[in-house]
């Protein structure tokens, strides 16, 4: 059967709610990733696997659309970004259709980290305005520099797990040659590591703060053999969260 909302006649995707109760909606961004990658590398990485849970789940996959909130990138060709409160508008609206129409369940599945403030906002809103709703966030991209980090895999903007996700896309627009040599410097290490840390940090308003190319990686290290089952894989290690998580709220 098929999981996407978009495929299903109405009838279908009423009965699918009544059996499942799950919505799968990927989230990712419209971005420039340098001269080797595509514009939407990130929404293709969150469809990939958000499509992988959906059928593992037995969960509707609904695309919720391209663009995510990225304005670190704004002003590099290619870069289309959402104001938080349009993003958030948005997803406010289409979660509430769903579950009017019967989902009890939303995971959210996001590969971009500029849309985690307002999915966490969304989300928490969303329970707190339906009773018995639950929403789950899985940060795909965050998995897979976990997953990955022993085979040498880095979650760079354009490096070596980007360029994985694209190849298990489609790898004709994965553009190896034009990358050139690795590029990361010491100081695109440092400041990726000061924006992330858990802890204390710092924040980035212009991605060229980072690497003045606008992008940073090893995209190299992406094999068509290693992108064979990078959906898979990534979503088999959310499944098992989030099925758990689902159970403890039960």
């Amino acid at each position: 059967m098929s999981f996407s909302f978009f495929h299903l006649a109405a009838p279908e995707v009423a009965a699918a709610l009544e059996r499942s109760g799950l919505v799968v909606i990927p989230f990712g961004s419209v971005e420039q990733h340098g001269p080797h990658l595509p514009t939407g590398t990130d929404t293709m990485a969150a469809r990939l696997v958000a499509s992988e849970l959906a059928a593992g789940l037995d969960g509707l996959l609904l695309p919720y659309g391209p663009y995510g909130i990225t304005p670190i990138h704004a002003g590099h060709p290619g870069t289309i970004s959402l104001r938080r409160a349009t993003f958030e508008a948005l997803l406010a609206d289409v979660c509430d259709e769903v579950v009017s129409m019967g989902a009890d369940r939303l995971l959210f599945v996001n590969w971009h980290e500029g849309n985690i403030a307002a999915l966490d906002a969304v989300g928490t809103e969303l329970q707190k305005r339906h009773e018995g709703i639950q929403v789950v966030s899985a940060q795909a991209c965050y998995v897979a520099q976990r997953l990955y980090a022993d085979e040498g895999g880095e979650l760079t903007h354009g490096g070596g797990i980007e360029a994985l996700a694209v190849l298990a896309h489609d790898p004709s627009l994965f553009h190896a040659e034009r990358a050139g040599e690795a590029a990361r410097s010491e100081r695109a290490i440092a400041m990726d590591d000061m924006r992330r840390n858990r802890e204390v940090y710092g924040y980035i308003t212009d991605v060229t703060e980072i690497d003045a190319d606008g992008w940073y990686g090893d995209p190299g290290w992406a094999t068509r053999e290693r992108a064979v089952d990078f959906a898979a894989t990534v979503a088999s290690e959310i499944m098992t969260r989030v099925q758990s998580i689902f159970e403890l709220r039960t």
